[in-house]
């Protein structure tokens, strides 16, 4: 039984809701009774007296460090764009730069994708 999911910087963990308590009424305490304890976070069992807290380890869920890398670049990447696109309303020279940087990748990828069609070419 799992009894906490924890989730690392790129993983959001959710969910629950209703009542506390497993099949069992807050007002009619009765042994074996089990509830949610939202304090302390963990599983209890009403053992005739007190509630007994259910000992389980925690579940760390977390991305690979390539995916976490993979997110943090592409946060970063994001940032940088949305800052241009900022600049670029206030600076109409950077719109021109833009574009003519778009069209020079355009040309680029357009250069790779022959280069790789001739090597494709040149080894049958």
């Amino acid at each position: 039984m799992i009894n906490n999911v924890l989730g690392g910087s790129f993983v959001t963990v959710s969910g629950g809701s209703g009542s506390t308590y497993v099949y069992g009424n807050p007002n009619a305490q009765c042994v074996g009774n089990m509830r949610y304890n939202t304090t302390t976070q963990r599983i209890e069992v009403y053992d005739g007296n007190t509630w007994i807290q259910l000992q389980m380890p925690d579940v760390i869920v977390e991305l690979n460090p390539e995916a976490q890398s993979l997110l943090s670049w592409a946060r970063k990447k994001r940032d940088q764009e949305q800052e241009l696109e900022r600049l670029i309303k206030n600076y109409p020279a950077l719109a021109d730069a833009k574009e003519n940087l778009e069209r020079a990748q355009e040309q680029l990828d357009m250069l790779a994708t022959l280069a790789r069609d001739d090597k494709l070419n040149a080894t049958r």
